[in-house]
């Protein structure tokens, strides 16, 4: 349970203790969830000192040392018209030296990134929001953090 938008970038400055170049973390909710306010938590801690804008018109904002510590990608989806459009934006390639953080991963079909840790934010009826997960072997150590 996240209490409120604090809550939601405190776990997401957890999460970025333990991220990794080649980490993909996908954030599923509907609008209005917190899946970029969490993504900016994760950023601030990461070293980011301005507000991570939302990547829904760019659908991908990159990130790179020595704005950071870690080269992230923020991308979202939400824009993409098919699961053939991933293609262009060169997200498997990222994964090589960037850790990538995923808006809307849904749309690029289903079974893309099955080692991702999949991250899904509800909003409650009190406005809280409801952080359910599916976290693959490579993440059983790291989430959820201590």
């Amino acid at each position: 349970m996240l209490a409120d938008l604090a809550a939601t970038q405190a776990l997401g400055a957890r999460l970025a203790a333990v991220l990794r170049a080649g980490d993909v973390v996908t954030l599923a909710g509907g609008l209005g969830a917190g899946k970029t306010s969490f993504a900016r938590g994760v950023l601030a801690a990461l070293g980011l000192e301005e507000e991570a804008p939302s990547p829904t018109f760019a659908i991908v904002q990159p990130y790179d040392v020595p704005d950071v510590r870690l080269p992230v990608l923020h991308v979202d989806l939400y824009r993409l018209d098919s699961p053939g459009d991933l293609l262009e934006l060169g997200l498997d390639e990222a994964r090589y030296d960037s850790a990538l953080l995923i808006e809307w991963a849904e749309r690029a079909g289903p079974g893309r990134w099955r080692d991702a840790l999949a991250l899904d934010l509800a909003v409650l009826p009190d406005g809280a929001r409801r952080l359910t997960w599916s976290a693959p072997a490579a993440w059983e150590a790291r989430w959820p953090p201590r």
